[in-house]
């Protein structure tokens, strides 16, 4: 019983998860368990774990931003047309991109916070705005062939035998950054007692103003970042990018043991949250006989697995 309640139990849950579909797909596949197939889960989702970790931000704090999948598109399309339309050098483009990002998000906190807005108000206004200015700047796609996003795109980082691409290891230099912030700093300890209970922070003379609006600035910039990522793997901007990726995210989070209603998780439970969600979408794609929907409904029995777990958890920290 103590065990179930333990602050890391939806994360040996994961793993352990994550263990089993691998262990799977190799006895039904032959090459499944190859170093670089595992690499592939992390370059096709690099966006997506960076998303991830600024959703976990976000939910342990006891918010939501649905906004994420909008504002990675915006990024895609405003990058494109800065380099294709206006010929702005990349890296300026980039830094543009993500300054904008950060703003969009902060402003969302801003008005969650000082307007007492409920997060999924605002973030859902947030992601029909930004999906909308999408098609103020072209309602079709934009294709993107800067020399520098071409070499991001094609450039393999030999590991061994193996590869990675640039877009996975900012992936992962973002992740490791988060769990910094999150477990070893005053901010991300405030973030902790925000999700926890608001009021209580608040008497604990902790800054709540400004640590909500520094968490959805940092989900903004984590979704402009995604978005940059995804330029460079799609070489594209357009609308219609990344339409449900919020969805995918809080998903992700939420398998990886953080819980719904805040103060409680890891943030690097969103990388074995990605890893699980891949997994399920690489074992699909090897047997080649299933249609790709197959992957929301297996991700849709797990979702519902995980939160009648966390509450079971919930339920059982009440009662004590």
């Amino acid at each position: 019983m103590k065990f179930t309640s333990s602050p890391y139990f939806t994360s040996l849950i994961t793993v352990f998860l994550l263990v089993v579909l691998l262990g799977a797909g190799g006895a039904a596949y032959p090459g499944f368990l190859s170093v670089q197939v595992l690499f592939n889960l992390l370059i096709d989702n690099a966006f997506l774990l960076v998303i991830a970790v600024g959703m976990s931000f976000v939910i342990l704090s006891g918010g939501i931003d649905l906004s994420v999948g909008s504002v990675l598109a915006l990024t895609t399309m405003i990058c494109a047309w800065m380099l294709q339309t206006w010929h702005w050098p990349p890296l300026l483009v980039i830094a543009v991109a993500l300054v904008l990002g950060t703003v969009f998000g902060a402003a969302m906190g801003a008005l969650i916070h000082y307007f007492k807005l409920q997060p999924f108000i605002v973030t859902l206004a947030g992601m029909f705005l930004a999906r909308g200015l999408c098609y103020l700047i072209s309602i079709n796609s934009i294709t993107i062939d800067d020399p520098f996003f071409v070499a991001m795109s094609q450039t393999q980082l030999p590991i061994g035998d193996c590869f990675l691409s640039p877009g996975a290891l900012i992936a992962l230099a973002t992740l490791a950054a988060a769990i910094y912030v999150a477990h070893c700093t005053p901010f991300g300890r405030a973030i902790y007692a925000v999700g926890g209970n608001e009021q209580s922070a608040l008497m604990m003379g902790l800054r709540v103003a400004r640590t909500k609006v520094l968490i959805y600035a940092f989900s903004g910039f984590c979704a402009a970042l995604a978005g940059v990522l995804f330029s460079f793997y799609m070489l594209s901007g357009y609308g219609l990018h990344a339409q449900g990726t919020e969805l995918d995210a809080i998903a992700a989070v939420v398998i990886g043991g953080t819980l719904l209603s805040g103060g409680y998780g890891y943030v690097a439970g969103a990388l074995t949250g990605v890893l699980v969600l891949g997994s399920i979408q690489t074992l699909i794609a090897f047997d080649g006989t299933l249609s790709s929907w197959w992957t929301k409904i297996v991700i849709g029995g797990l979702l519902f697995v995980f939160c009648v777990v966390q509450r079971v958890m919930t339920m059982r920290g009440n009662k004590k």
